[in-house]
């Protein structure tokens, strides 16, 4: 038989899937691994997804999304972080964030074209990067200065063939929340060199010790920006799937074009029911996010208590300690926790290498839950201390 697409058949699987799977097949595991809220999404908007089921609203709807849905969103990243964006020509419906960012990468680059690729970071963005003939270059972040990207050490990854930066913030897998002023240096950096910046903001509400800033917001950033951001992690709508691109005109049709051939629209009932959550949600997500503040301070004193190294964060829902103190790599840690005690997390070198001696683990899961993970956690590092 012919070979396959070689790109695609050189991609190792996801790592964190990896270890969902296993756990799946255990009992009485304790799962901090898989980044989804616990909770369910709101009442409210279950409630619209119902009605719309009832009604017959089951059919396509424009590729680029339900009008009322697209005002919504650009009206709300008008409000919230004064970021301006035409609905009708700005802002696409997506199958999800993942689709978001499918897109944006196969509209920006060419074969060949690097992307700067700040890491640790999620395990989609490499990949994707590949899918779309493009060539990632790591820049290494470090949980010494709580994994800042700096734009002198993106400046220094520019070549004749950069084409555009990646980055997400809040960050997953680190929770970092990169502040205001290096993204303003960055954006400096790509207009400098003539750079696209594609910002995942998937986990903008979910920030804890200071304001969000929309990489399109910044002056000068909107016409080589493209923002991407959804319902899943503060909505709770993983399921619904969900998300949104905003960019110039001329990048946000070319991604219309992509997306009316392979994807065609986003859900018409999720979309209905993710109306519902721009208009009454917001003291939901308060909630939430709240919640996640408590469970996050607790989880990281918890790590912290028991000889963890771990930088705060500021965003996202995920701890991202340093388990080096355990003399084991990344991959056992995990590995043996997960056997030994039942607590699942992931390995953090499936981020990039700079989390190797790392575990990422997420909060997003009640507190008893939590509290009682910390305790295994302690009993698992004493056997192994």
């Amino acid at each position: 038989m012919r070979e396959l697409n070689g790109v695609i058949a050189a991609c190792p699987p996801s790592g964190i899937r990896r270890f969902f799977d296993i756990a799946a097949e255990m009992d009485d595991v304790i799962s901090l691994g898989v980044g989804e809220p616990d909770f369910v999404t709101p009442w409210r908007v279950r409630e619209a997804g119902i009605y719309a089921l009832e009604h017959g609203y089951t059919t396509y709807t424009s590729n680029a999304g339900l009008p009322a849905l697209r005002r919504l969103i650009c009206a709300d990243l008008a409000q919230r972080y004064g970021a301006h964006y035409a609905w009708d020509g700005e802002c696409l419906i997506t199958t999800g964030v993942s689709e978001g960012l499918d897109l944006a990468l196969r509209v920006l680059l060419n074969p060949g074209d690097e992307v700067i690729v700040p890491e640790p970071c999620y395990v989609a963005y490499e990949p994707c990067v590949r899918f779309a003939g493009g060539i990632p270059v790591r820049v290494a972040t470090s949980w010494e200065d709580d994994f800042a990207v700096h734009p002198a050490a993106v400046a220094a990854a520019v070549t004749a063939r950069t084409k555009a930066v990646l980055i997400g913030s809040p960050a997953n897998p680190t929770g970092a929340v990169q502040p205001r002023a290096s993204l303003e240096a960055l954006m400096a950096l790509a207009e400098e060199h003539d750079l696209y910046l594609v910002s995942d903001e998937i986990y903008d509400r979910l920030t804890y010790t200071g304001a969000h800033t929309c990489l399109g917001a910044l002056p000068g950033a909107r016409e080589r920006t493209v923002v991407l951001g959804g319902f899943s992690k503060a909505h709770a709508m993983t399921g619904w799937r969900v998300g949104w691109i905003c960019a110039p005109a001329r990048i946000a049709e070319l991604c219309v074009r992509v997306h009316q051939y392979t994807m065609l629209c986003a859900p018409h009932v999720s979309q209905i029911a993710a109306v519902e959550a721009l208009e009454h949600a917001e003291g939901d997500v308060t909630a939430m996010v709240a919640d996640y503040d408590r469970r996050r301070r607790v989880f990281v004193k918890g790590l912290r208590e028991l000889g963890l190294e771990c930088p705060e964060p500021a965003g996202a829902f995920y701890a991202f300690p340093s388990i080096r103190r355990s003399g084991l790599d990344s991959q056992t840690f995990a590995e043996r926790l997960l056997h030994e005690q039942r607590v699942a997390v992931v390995p953090g070198d499936v981020f990039g290498p700079s989390g190797d001696g790392h575990v990422r683990c997420s909060y997003a899961t009640a507190l008893p839950l939590l509290e009682e993970a910390v305790e295994r956690i302690g009993r698992f590092l004493a056997t192994v201390a």
